[in-house]
């Protein structure tokens, strides 16, 4: 009786120490909810800040399972539920953050809104993966900055798990993508169709002139914060349109103004806190789907294994900044 009732989680009890493994009730599906039974968990950056307790903006409170992303097969459905049936393969932004049981687990009875199925072409792995950065890109060149073909889209931090998201949304939306990030990544960014941009050896002005013939880019994605967001208003041209996944600091808007350029900011989190607009989330992974299946979304993982057992030395690579990709967490 114990495997039907209980389930394995990774619980967080303070912040900055490794998950405990412990058994647990599993989770059951109510009104609007489906059970999923998660075979990968997608480690984000923001995983990490809230382990660390310096994810305030997240509202989770310990202990909790954290686990913003995950892809696994639906157990069961709620009442109400009509989308999805037992054995669907899906993936959404789920959990890990305002007391919604994250992915670190082998069950979570999620809101059925903010799931899609999952692309044919991708493993759980891959899908995993594939969550936050995919809603945050989109958000901010489809949803806010509405991205057209032709259009030169410039985007700091393009190798990152945001970054190398909204470099393939701008290309398989038509536009001309520069993407700015270390030298390292250049043949990367290379083969997703970008010109990359080496930020040790070229400063804005610089790339501004030698791209734009120095009157800038008609969209510039952020997805570093802080100073790259003064960058972003540098590189902006006249009427442009800057959005930022981090824009949360002070900055002067002057550089922006006299350009009578737009500023719009994104922040993902919104629906899993607010329970506003968790529709869209779910139509927003369904866009993911169609272009992961048209083979103009691949996410970039890190070739690196991880389970219950390591799952605290992925949070330590993303940390100590030495993932190669996006980092997973295989559950079953």
């Amino acid at each position: 009786m114990m495997e039907m009732t209980n389930m394995k989680a990774l619980v967080l009890e303070t912040y900055g120490a490794p998950f405990r493994l412990a058994h647990i009730a599993r989770p059951v599906a109510g009104k609007g909810q489906v059970l999923v039974r998660i075979k990968a968990s997608g480690v984000n950056p923001l995983d990490t800040k809230i382990r660390a307790g310096n994810g305030a903006h997240a509202r989770q409170s310990l202990p909790a399972i954290l686990g913003i992303d995950l892809a696994g097969m639906v157990e069961e459905v709620g009442p109400g539920v009509t989308g999805f049936r037992r054995g669907d393969e899906v993936y959404g932004m789920t959990g890990g953050v305002g007391g919604n049981q994250g992915s670190l687990a082998e069950f979570a009875a999620v809101d059925a809104r903010l799931l899609a199925i999952k692309p044919a072409t991708l493993s759980m792995r891959e899908a995993a993966a594939l969550p936050l950065v995919f809603i945050t890109a989109w958000e901010g060149l489809v949803d806010r900055v509405g991205v057209k073909p032709g259009q030169t889209v410039l985007v700091l931090g393009a190798g990152g798990g945001v970054g190398h998201i909204a470099v393939q949304i701008a290309r398989a939306f038509g536009a001309e993508v520069y993407g700015v990030d270390s030298a390292g990544k250049a043949d990367y960014l290379r083969s997703l169709g970008a010109v990359p941009i080496d930020y040790a050896s070229e400063d804005v002005e610089a790339y501004v002139q030698k791209y734009t013939g120095g009157n800038g880019f008609d969209v510039v994605y952020d997805t570093v914060g802080g100073a790259s967001l003064d960058t972003a208003f540098r590189a902006v041209k006249r009427f442009g349109h800057v959005a930022s996944s981090l824009g949360w600091g002070t900055h002067a808007l002057a550089p922006l103004s006299f350009k009578a350029a737009t500023y719009s900011g994104v922040f993902t989190l919104l629906p899993l806190l607010t329970g506003e607009g968790r529709e869209h989330h779910g139509e927003i992974m369904r866009e993911a789907t169609r272009l992961a299946e048209a083979g103009k979304i691949v996410p970039r993982l890190d070739r690196r294994q991880f389970d219950f057992s390591t799952a605290t030395e992925a949070h330590e690579l993303i940390e100590t900044r030495g993932a190669d990709g996006k980092l997973v967490v295989n559950i079953d």
